[in-house]
């Protein structure tokens, strides 16, 4: 019998490679040391250290986003796994299929009751599993050799075909032991539909669909995590109905198609476009999400008795549900049933308003929030990326239109401040030939600022906009108080930092449009890291976010139901 040559860590780290995952990011500690040299023994797969696990969870978030695909993060037990929580519950919550990855205690170190550093000081070994089972769909404790490629196997399809996080502890005196090698698979990337369920749905819409006076699509952003944005084009350029995004779905449909009203965002949304929208016979929604964020504290007045939703493993309509249907499987076998019908594309360019103003040339006076994004809008190319911080920057960055090609970052159904700068580091290092603009505001910066050194140390050249205005602008929206205040710091300082001896990071504060225009005409020019810090007035933010945060605020202080009331009121 032939003898067994590859370590667990190995197999681990060839089946990063089988899935694509080409980097992890990770940060060490004594338990999972071994494992680290093991993965870096494998062939293509490249380890990115991070300053701190919650930005190392941050940045395999952003390297999943860009490649539509999987990432791997790579902790130690307890100290590191539970830093890093926080930032897969966002890739959980944002449908990111995330490989977490811990070392863990010694095997014998359960049997022979040892209290052990990093831990809570109790003998409770699994408490971390227990944990992340909470945010992952899969979550496995590697202690044996012979069942390792099982459990690692099965995890990693698992958050390939739910396109979630998984999680996978490996003791760390187990990471170098023996076991079988990774034979060649595939591995499913989703869950196939049910022929009969889908014909079903498919007939039911296209019935639908085809008696429609007025039929639009709404776009949303479980598209994504369902391999559905090209069969969704695809669709809307056989039918000639009029498409919405869902504000975090922004460009996964293409902004310069002719049928592209804009953003649906309930009262804050693009103009005419709400109209269009609530106003259909037939609303066929693929993928949307409808929570008090991207409906504005639940104030969207969108008619579902009138919407076909599309779902990633099922459809809906008002009266009927068909299970086991595959998102891009549905939309692909109803395209070709369905009737052009642009009679609502017709009624939203009757009604649309004219395009908003651009500000003039650069002069020297006060930067305005207006002038810096139309700056930002010069920079996207159809070849690029505009990424965006929870707060102001969602919103300005929604009116900033994006040529065919380009695509949009946003974090919006978990919103963690302090997402982007560990985003923007796992974005670049996927795909560092493509132009990433990142608008981060500086009190988000200030949770995770770090990892721009991280960036500087592998050669990644973002643009960043650091905006500064005081403090929490979307907190002070929503409801104001001192707390939001922030203390100021030396932004552009910290570049020099972080550059050390070798760096090539170049940092600039403007506080004037010219300056901006100057600025921004370096960093398309520089080989390296461009950081520019802008700064603004507190008070000068989006009018939809003035809009949209008083009716969240409204959502969020309704009072208790009644006991005497269980209807309760608004």
């Amino acid at each position: 019998m032939a003898e067994c040559h590859t370590t667990i860590g190995h197999y681990l780290g060839q089946r990063l490679r089988d899935i694509g995952i080409e980097h992890y990011f990770a940060v060490p500690g004594d338990y999972n040391l071994i494992l680290l040299d093991e993965l870096l023994k494998v062939d293509g797969l490249e380890m990115i250290g991070c300053c701190n696990e919650l930005n190392a969870g941050y940045a395999a978030d952003g390297y999943a986003r860009e490649r539509n695909g999987a990432s791997a993060l790579v902790v130690t037990f307890s100290v590191g796994g539970l830093s890093a929580v926080n930032a897969v519950a966002g890739a959980y919550a944002e449908d990111m299929p995330l490989i977490a990855i811990s070392g863990g205690p010694n095997t014998n170190s359960e049997a022979e009751y040892e209290y052990l550093h990093h831990s809570l000081g109790e003998l409770d070994y699994k408490y971390q599993r227990e944990i992340f089972s909470r945010v992952t769909v899969e979550s496995v404790i590697v202690t044996d050799a012979m069942r390792a490629p099982i459990q690692i196997d099965r995890a990693i399809e698992t958050a390939l075909k739910l396109r979630k996080p998984v999680y996978i502890e490996i003791a760390c005196n187990i990471a170098g032991a023996l076991t079988s090698e990774p034979p060649k698979r595939t591995f499913t990337p989703h869950i196939p539909s049910d022929p009969v369920a889908l014909e079903a749905a498919v007939e039911h819409a296209a019935r639908l669909l085809n008696d429609a006076d007025k039929p639009v699509l709404l776009a949303g952003v479980k598209m994504r995590p369902s391999g559905a944005i090209q069969a969704t084009r695809k669709l809307l350029d056989a039918v000639c109905y009029p498409a919405a995004s869902m504000p975090n779905a922004k460009s996964m449909i293409e902004e310069d198609h002719d049928g592209y009203m804009g953003i649906y965002w309930g009262p804050v949304s693009d103009p005419g476009c709400s109209e269009i929208v609530e106003s259909a016979d037939v609303c066929l929604a693929v993928g949307p999400v409808f929570t008090d964020y991207t409906t504005t504290g639940h104030r969207a007045a969108l008619n579902m008795d009138h919407v076909i939703r599309v779902d990633p493993t099922c459809v809906r309509f008002p009266n009927m549900v068909y299970s086991r249907v595959a998102m891009a499987e549905f939309l692909a076998a109803l395209t070709p049933k369905l009737k052009k019908n642009d009679s609502a594309l017709v009624n939203y360019r009757r009604i649309a308003d004219a395009p908003k103003p651009r500000a003039g040339d650069a002069a020297d006076k006060d930067l305005t929030v207006r002038f810096l994004f139309d700056r930002v809008r010069d920079l996207i190319t159809s070849d690029s990326t505009l990424l965006v911080e929870t707060g102001d920057s969602w919103f300005n960055g929604m009116d900033v239109p994006l040529p065919g090609g380009a695509r949009f970052e946003i974090q919006m159904q978990y919103g963690s401040i302090g997402w982007s700068v560990g985003a923007v580091l796992g974005y670049a290092i996927s795909n560092p030939e493509k132009r990433l603009v990142a608008c981060i505001g500086d009190g988000s910066f200030q949770l995770t600022a770090q990892e721009v050194s991280t960036m500087i140390r592998y050669g990644m050249k973002p643009i960043i906009f650091l905006i500064n205005n005081g403090g929490y602008t979307i907190e002070v929206e929503i409801h104001d108080g001192p707390y939001n205040v922030i203390n100021n710091w030396n932004y552009t300082g910290l570049i020099d930092v972080f550059n050390s001896d070798s760096g090539k990071g170049w940092a600039t504060k403007v506080t004037t449009e010219a300056e901006l225009d100057a600025a921004i005409d370096k960093a398309t020019n520089h080989d390296g890291l461009s950081f520019i810090e802008v700064v603004i007035d507190r008070d000068d933010c989006n009018k939809n976010l003035l809009r949209w945060g008083n009716r969240v605020a409204r959502n969020n202080g309704r009072p208790p139901r009644s006991t005497e009331d269980p209807i309760g009121t608004r």
